[in-house]
C-alpha cells in the first residue's frame, strides 16, 4: 500500500439518513403495520470517515421499511435497521449545527433517524412515513497529549522521536497538513498517545489556514504541549520575527480566543532546537520571561497580548537533532498524565463520598 497522500485525511462528513416507513394496517382485522427501522450510527475501533465515503459514495443511509398487516401475521415485522460504522471520537450535528450526541468508547450507539408508525385504528390503517435528515459526522482526534506550536516548531520531528509514528516532515513552513498520532511506549507497558496536529498559524481563531480544523482537535486532549523553536519563529517575510517568549504568547492567545478553557488543560513546554548556536542564552532569556511574564508583555502590540498567561507543569529543553532531553520529556509527559489520573480519581471518590453522607 502506497502512503496516504496529504489531504486523504476526512474529518468531517455530511450524510442523508432516513428511517424506514411504517407497514400499511389491515382495517377489517384491526391488523397494525410494522414500524419501520432506524438509523443508528455505531462506533468501531477500525471504522473511519474515509471507509465510508469510499464505500458509499452517495453518502445515503435509509433504513428498511415495516411489514404490511396481513391474515397470517397480523401484527407486521418491525423494518430492518440500518447501522453505520464510525470512528471513535465523532461528534453528530444537524443540519443547522446543533449537536445530536457523541461517539467516544467503541460499541457507543446513535440514533440519527427514527422509522415510521405502522398504520393502525389510531392512524386510519395508514403508515407513517421515517424521519429524515441531514446529519454531520465531525471527527475530533482523542489523544492523552496535543502538540501545539507553529510551523518549523519542529512538532513532526519529535513526534517521531518520542514515539512509533512516522510522520512525513517536510522542510518549508506548512508541513503538517493532517493529524498524526504517534504512541510513546513505556517500559512498564504502559502507551501513551501524542497527536501531532496541523501547524497553527497567527490568526488561526480567525480560521486563517487551517486553523479552526487544527482547535477543533485540540480540545478532546488531555494535556497540551507546546513546542517552541528555541530561536524564534518568523511566519513568512510578510510576518514579524517572533521570539520564543512572544511565540508562547502567540500561541496562547489563539487557543484563548478559539475557547478559553482550553488554558484550563495541563500544559507542559518542550523548547526545541537547543542544537542551534546560542539557543544556550536564549533559553536563559525565555527563563526569565515566563518567571514574570507581566514584565515583558510590553514588547508585544496589544491586540496579541493573551488575557491569561500560560502556567507550565514542566519546561523541557529538547533537540530533536541531538536527542538531549528527549528521554527526559517522555518521563515528564508520564508524569503528568499520571498526576492528573490521580487527582480525577482523588475528586471522583471525594464526591462519592459527599454523596454517602448526604443521602445519608
Amino acid at each position: 500500500a502506497s502512503l496516504p497522500q496529504y489531504g486523504s485525511f476526512i474529518d468531517d462528513l455530511r450524510l442523508y439518513v432516513r428511517g424506514g416507513s411504517g407497514g400499511m394496517g389491515y382495517p377489517r382485522l384491526g391488523g397494525e403495520g410494522g414500524r419501520g427501522g432506524d438509523v443508528w450510527l455505531v462506533a468501531h475501533e477500525r471504522a473511519s470517515l474515509r471507509a465510508i465515503k469510499e464505500r458509499h459514495p452517495r453518502k445515503r443511509f435509509v433504513a428498511a421499511s415495516g411489514a404490511n398487516s396481513s391474515v397470517r401475521a397480523l401484527k407486521g415485522e418491525k423494518g430492518r435497521d440500518c447501522e453505520v460504522q464510525v470512528p471513535l471520537g465523532i461528534s453528530v450535528l444537524s443540519e443547522d449545527g446543533k449537536q445530536i450526541g457523541e461517539l467516544n468508547t467503541a460499541g457507543e450507539r446513535c440514533l440519527v433517524a427514527r422509522g415510521g408508525l405502522g398504520g393502525s385504528l389510531a392512524t386510519n390503517f395508514l403508515p407513517c412515513k421515517g424521519q429524515k435528515r441531514i446529519v454531520h459526522l465531525d471527527l475530533k482526534l482523542i489523544a492523552d497529549v496535543g502538540l501545539v506550536g507553529f510551523p518549523n516548531a519542529g512538532k513532526s520531528s519529535l513526534l517521531s522521536k518520542v514515539s512509533h509514528a512516522k510522520p512525513q516532515i517536510a522542510d518549508y513552513a506548512f508541513t503538517t497538513i493532517k493529524p498524526e498520532l504517534g504512541k510513546i511506549m513505556y517500559a512498564d507497558y504502559k502507551q501513551i498517545s501524542v497527536a501531532d496536529l496541523p501547524g497553527l498559524i497567527e490568526g488561526a481563531h480567525a480560521n486563517r489556514g487551517m486553523g479552526h480544523k487544527f482547535l477543533k482537535h485540540i480540545e478532546r486532549t488531555k494535556q497540551l504541549l507546546l513546542v517552541v523553536d528555541v530561536s524564534g519563529f518568523q511566519l513568512s517575510i510578510k510576518t514579524r520575527f517572533r521570539t520564543a517568549f512572544e511565540t508562547i504568547l502567540l500561541l496562547t492567545k489563539e487557543l484563548e480566543l478559539y475557547k478559553e478553557e482550553l488554558l484550563r488543560k495541563p500544559a507542559l513546554l518542550a523548547v526545541n532546537k537547543m542544537d542551534l548556536p546560542d539557543s544556550k542564552d536564549n533559553l536563559s532569556e525565555l527563563m526569565k520571561q515566563l518567571q514574570n511574564p507581566q514584565d515583558f508583555l510590553h514588547l508585544l502590540p496589544e491586540e496579541v497580548v493573551p488575557e491569561s498567561t500560560m502556567k507550565f507543569k514542566d519546561i523541557i529543553p529538547v533537540s530533536t537533532y541531538t536527542g538531549e532531553g528527549i528521554e527526559e520529556l517522555k518521563t515528564c509527559i508520564r508524569k503528568s498524565l499520571d498526576e492528573e489520573a490521580d487527582k480525577e480519581n482523588e475528586d471522583y471518590q471525594k464526591k462519592k463520598l459527599l454523596l454517602l453522607q448526604t443521602s445519608g
